[in-house]
Formats: structure tokens, sequence, C-alpha cells
């Protein structure tokens, strides 16, 4: 390659220039030399030497550029139109329908270390082998070069990206997703610190209804380089593997926040509506599936994000950014009296990629779970579909995959938040973490304190695995902030950072802990799922110190005179004190054993531990082991305390 060295030491200038001029045309020519910033054209010239693309196309931000996009999309056969105006369809390949958490590997120089958790490999090897997998990899592909912006332009959160993609989907994706970035280049110019993003689908196949799709899954590789800031994707389709800006760029996002002082989270941002026109915002972390997207969605409050936020100390006050400006959710169970706000996006005639689901023959689209009867066939991701179909496992082929997706610009939301463009953000008020829990927290309770809450509430977050990634389902998982899949840094370290970031700013929020999923000892849920309309109200009351709180050996919990209230005014519904008392019963053995279970976790995996990780859950033990003895029931009841 003419460049193996270039990269790296950003010289020969010359053969940088060379190689543009002979692979792009005028204008995208043109387009490109108005960055003026020598790292990027010599990043472009360098992958596009080693990838070999049959053509190269160079975007704007003009709507002309975005709407070329899109077209190559179709005409690439990476979606097909849908009956519905501005619906696409996108299959990935049968095996490529998660993240790939095994082959997602952090590049680490000689004596690098991120700790037991996080997957990582030599950075000489890891490049070596990723290049050598990227040499002439997109020998006849169109190669397609974007450039966005992680959080609002113009603005201390802003973080300029270049993405690489032979995918047209891809590209399509990001564009519904980010905000467009190539202005932001020309403003920033040479003092840009960019993100860069290679991925190229690699050889294809054909899948249903004559849509290409990766072939060779065994060589799918997602390494990420926190040295160069580059995040590397080959043979493979699938939207958490390929869409570099998503949970990719947010572990480069991480490291530099880690260095800089802020933080980068796995949270919704939304606004929750109180008396006298007065908006509390929230920030929000879930575990995939756990509610996260339902909850920046709910009826009668606003959103501004529901999946990646920047958390900044701005003059003593938490801000937070929607880091995206679209959506990439789950559409399985998707129903209208269950998420409205979401169903009438997504049944409208607007811009969006359906991603993974049956497709008939009249152009209509069918996931798991939407009303009506099933279609008894069509095709899908695992090519002509029917009733009944198996696949080379014995394993039934349902209509959609679980993972199915949508993605759509947030402009189509009847309930998106006037300040998601803000360059300065939102301030915080809240901050909520929730996952799948059938036996031990409460439906919602407010921590102590910034420290109580982070640690016992984030830190000590658990839930079950769901279909979001690959393996096994249902095994309850250690999860700290809803983050550990995308952690660059150690946990410990990132504990600290939290830890730390809340005692820099004048008032920090309050923190909170859900739970959609309690059960009862027959297995039924104890919460409905509109119910966190209420668990919200109350917290929205709570910042405000507008409600008062019963204090437990694990938090605040709400008194049941203010949630009757609020489930009258908010759900139009009785709430019963049975209900209450069973809900917000302290399950004292099962907390206990979670405590157990932490401890453990921290001791044998994290060696890099606060002190004060042991120190606040060796305080909580301590209070439900004394509220233990004063019950021979061993349950604390409510009030009891």
């Amino acid at each position: 390659m003419i460049l193996s060295h270039i990269y790296i030491v950003g010289r020969f200038h010359g053969e940088v220039m060379k190689i543009l001029k002979n692979r792009l045309s005028k204008s995208d020519y043109q387009k490109l030399m108005q960055i003026d910033n020598p790292a990027v054209h010599t990043f472009i010239a360098k992958y596009i030497d080693l990838c070999n693309p049959k053509k190269v196309f160079v975007y704007a931000d003009s709507e002309e550029d975005i709407k070329r996009t899109r077209e190559a999309a179709i005409r690439n056969r990476e979606e097909g139109k849908l009956v519905t105006e501005g619906h696409t369809m996108h299959f990935d390949g049968y095996y490529d329908q998660a993240r790939d958490k095994e082959k997602t590997k952090f590049l680490l120089p000689l004596g690098g270390d991120l700790g037991p958790e996080i997957n990582d490999i030599n950075r000489d090897e890891g490049l070596k082998e990723i290049h050598d997998i990227m040499t002439n990899i997109m020998d006849g592909h169109e190669l397609h070069i974007k450039f966005f912006c992680l959080g609002p332009t113009n603005s201390p959160f802003s973080i300029p990206c270049v993405q690489l993609t032979d995918s047209a989907y891809v590209a399509h994706s990001e564009d519904l997703l980010y905000r467009q970035g190539y202005q932001e280049f020309l403003r920033q110019g040479p003092d840009a610190r960019f993100f860069k993003f290679v991925h190229s689908q690699g050889e294809l196949e054909e899948a249903g209804l004559g849509l290409l799709v990766s072939k060779n899954i065994d060589k799918r590789r997602i390494y990420i380089d926190l040295e160069s800031d580059v995040v590397y994707s080959a043979n493979t389709q699938y939207g958490g593997n390929t869409i570099g800006l998503k949970k990719l760029a947010m572990r480069l996002a991480i490291n530099r926040a880690s260095k800089e002082g802020w933080l980068t989270e796995h949270m919704l941002v939304m606004g929750v509506n109180g008396s006298k026109n007065r908006v509390s915002y929230f920030t929000g972390a879930f575990p995939s599936m756990c509610g996260k997207t339902s909850t920046a969605m709910v009826t009668g409050e606003t959103i501004v994000g529901d999946d990646i936020a920047y958390l900044r100390n701005i003059d003593g006050k938490t801000r937070a950014v929607n880091v995206e400006s679209g959506v990439f959710g789950i559409i399985e169970g998707i129903n209208p009296d269950d998420d409205p706000i979401q169903w009438n996006a997504i049944t409208n005639p607007a811009e969006i990629i359906f991603t993974n689901q049956l497709v008939t023959d009249n152009g209509h689209n069918y996931w798991n779970g939407k009303p009506g009867k099933c279609p008894e066939e069509g095709a899908n991701h695992s090519g002509e579909w029917h009733k009944g179909k198996k696949d080379k496992e014995g394993r039934e082929v349902k209509p959609s995959h679980k993972n199915a997706r949508f993605t759509f610009r947030m402009d189509v939301l009847d309930n998106i938040d006037t300040k998601i463009h803000d360059p300065n953000g939102v301030e915080v008020s809240g901050m909520i973490y929730g996952g799948r829990d059938s036996d031990t927290w409460v439906p919602v309770k407010e921590a102590f304190d910034w420290a109580h809450g982070i640690i016992t509430f984030g830190a000590s977050l658990e839930s079950e695995t769901t279909a979001a990634t690959l393996g096994e389902e249902g095994v309850r998982k250690f999860n700290p902030m809803s983050n550990l899949d995308f952690l660059s840094i150690p946990i410990g370290q990132y504990i600290k950072n939290n830890l730390d970031f809340g005692n820099q700013v004048e008032k920090p929020p309050h923190i909170f802990a859900v739970n959609y999923f309690l059960r009862d000892k027959k297995g039924e849920f104890l919460n409905d799922k509109d119910d966190k309309r209420v668990w919200l109200k109350w917290m929205e009351l709570r910042v405000n110190k507008e409600a008062d709180a019963i204090k437990t050996p694990t938090g605040f919990i709400p008194k049941y005179t203010d949630l009757k209230r609020l489930f009258k005014e908010v759900r139009y519904k009785d709430y019963s004190k049975e209900d209450y008392v069973k809900q917000f019963t302290i399950r004292i053995p099962e907390n206990l054993a979670k405590l157990e279970r932490i401890e453990k976790i921290y001791v044998d995996r994290v060696p890099d531990a606060p002190d004060e990780v042991f120190k606040v859950l060796g305080e909580q033990r301590k209070r439900l082991e004394e509220a233990k003895e004063k019950l021979e029931d061993i349950r604390l009841h409510l009030g009891e305390l």
C-alpha cells in the first residue's frame, strides 16, 4: 500500500493529494478540500487506498446529498421500498442480528489493560488483522464519505466525525440518526479533534426480496483504536456493529470524557411536566429491552433523546445533550395502545428504515406483536418465509426478529422537546437507573445522596439479558450504569468519574431507581406498563421538593397518599393500599442477596474499585440487617421504620 505509514507520521502530502485527485470526482475533491484539516485528508486517502472501492462519493450537508445517499441504498439493493411513502426495509444476514460482543475489541498497546470485563487485543496485532481483512474489501463497491456531529453543532458538546462506509444503508441510517457535520468541520478547521470510522459490509449474498447481506460473518470484526480515535468494522451490516456514531463512538467518547472530566452515558434525556408550566429534565440508564425508549416516549412528557447523553458541568450545573437526533428503536410489540407515540410515528408516511421484519407481497411490513393477523407468508431476513419455517438448527423462524428495528429522525415524533438542539443542553434535575428485576427493587425509589445513588443504584445495576446481544437470553447480568458493554476505561475508573462529577457541580441531580418488572410469587407482574407515568410524576415532585417520602434501608420510597392521588390524576384509576404494600414492601432477603452478589463482583472482577463502593454497600447491608432483626417475617412492611 502506498500509504502504509502516512497515517501515523502525517507525511507525504503529495501522495495524499495524488490519491484523492485520482479517486474523487472534481466536485467531490473540491468538497473535501474545503475542509482545512490535513488529518482528514490523510485519513480518507489512506482507506481509499487500502479498501480500493470502485467509486467514491463525498457528501456535504445539503438535501441533495442526503437524497443521493437514500437513492444509493435502493440502487445497491440494501433497502427495498415498502408501500407507505418514505418507508423502506433493510435485512441483515440471518446470523448478523445483534451486537457481536465477542468480536468487538479494543486495540491496546503492549502493557495496556482495561480490566477483565473489557475485551481487547494487542494493538499491533489487531491493526495488522483488520488491515489485512480490509485490503481490497470494497472492490466493486461504492464508498460513501459522510461528515456528522455528535451532540448539537456549534456547542461545547460538539464532536465532529467522519464515516467511511461501503454500505449506503449505514450512511442512510446515520443521516436519520445524527446531525450533519460538514459545516462543523469547516467551522473547526485544523483544530477539529474528530472521531473516525471505517466500515465495509464485505462480500455480499442475497436474502429476502433480493436484498444483499454480508456473507463472511466468520470474518466479522469490530475493532476500536483509542489511541487514534478510529473504529473499524468489517463483514457485518447490523446497526450496532456498523453505525459508527452510535455505541462505537460512545466508547471513544467515554475515553475522552474520562480524560477531560465530563460524562458519556447510556442514557435517555426527557422532560417531565409539572405544575405551572414547569419542566424538569431527567436522564435515565436502562439496558436494552428494559423500558428505556418507552420511558423516553411516555405519554404526556417530552423527549430530548432515547439512548446516549453527554453530561457536562457548565457554570456549576449538570447539563446534558442528546448525542443523536434520531431513534434506532426496537419494534417488537409496538402497538397503538401501549406505544401511541411510536405507533403514530412508524405507521404514517415519513422517511423510516425498518429492519428484519416480514414483508408481504403487497409491500406491507409485519413485526412480532403488531396488531392484526400475522400473514401466512412473505420475505424476511431468513429469505422466503412461511408459517412454521425452521432454520438449519431446527428453530422456528419468527416473522420478524426479536431485535428488529426502526430508524427515523426525531422530528417525526409528536412529543419532541423544543430544546433538543440547544447548544447548551438542558439542566438535569434527576437521573434514573432501571433494569429487568423480578424480585428485588421496588417500582421507584430515591437515593439518599449522590454517592448512595451512583453506587447502590447505578454501579449495582443488574438485568436479564435480551435479544439485543448475541448469546443466551434470560441470564441476570451485572451491568453498571447500563454501560458495561461500551466502557473503554476500567470499571473502577468509570465509577470514580461518576462519583467525582457529582462532587464538582453545585447541586448534583437527585438519583432514582425504577423497576418495571417486579413480580409476585406466582410470577405475575406487579406493575402495569403505563404505571411508569406515575413514577415519573412522583420523581418530578421530589426534585422540586413538593412530595415527602418514607425512608427505608435502601432509599426513599413514595407515600401511599401521594401515589393514590397521582394514579387518579395521571391514570384516572384507583390505586389500592393492597397494591401499594405488594409493590413497595422492601424485600430484605433479596436485597441482602443482591448486596452479596455485587460485593463479590467488585472484589473478584473490579480490582480498581474505589473504596467508597465497599463503604456505601457496607452501610446498606447494616441498615438491612438491622431491619431484618426487627421483623419476625424478615420483611420490612411500610411505615414500620
